[in-house]
């Protein structure tokens, strides 16, 4: 699969490609391999998040492959920048347990772009993230996100 490496602020970030829509961004160092146009827009657009130029992404996604992976991603994409919902916000938009957004969250291939790191527990609670270093990356991207800078010092 074609794919292109870049560097970020959280260091490198791989984005693949399949059957010309991106279908994942990976944490860590990876092998540029066939980039296209596609993936250099990617990359182009991550890293205009990180410079404070974009708060959304214009790319086409692989299609999920179930109705309820077509609703989480969905619903982690109305969550607009700087804002949070908590995984029974998302529950109830959907229809599913809270548990259930939980595991979608963290099945989420396309992490920042399609953002799962807005999603939070009850309480204003950190909860989870499988990207990067876990709960210390989740917790950069919301301080790099934030209106009020809640989460200022974890940047």
């Amino acid at each position: 699969m074609p794919s292109l490496t870049f560097d970020s602020p959280l260091g490198p970030l791989a984005v693949i490609e399949r059957d010309g829509a991106i279908a994942e961004l990976c944490f860590g160092a990876g092998v540029t391999e066939d980039a296209t146009a596609l993936l250099q827009t990617a990359a182009d657009q991550v890293t205009e998040y990180f410079a404070g130029d974009r708060k959304d992404f214009d790319l086409p996604f692989a299609a999920p492959a179930t109705p309820f992976q077509v609703a989480m991603r969905q619903a982690m994409l109305d969550i607009p920048f700087g804002l949070t919902r908590t995984y029974g916000d998302i529950a109830k938009a959907i229809g599913m347990p809270p548990q259930a957004v939980g595991q979608g969250c963290g099945q989420n291939t396309i992490p920042i772009i399609v953002p799962c790191h807005r999603v939070v527990a009850a309480g204003g609670k950190l909860g989870g993230f499988s990207g990067g270093e876990g709960a210390p990356t989740k917790r950069w991207l919301l301080a790099h996100e934030a209106h009020d800078d809640l989460f200022a010092a974890y940047r």
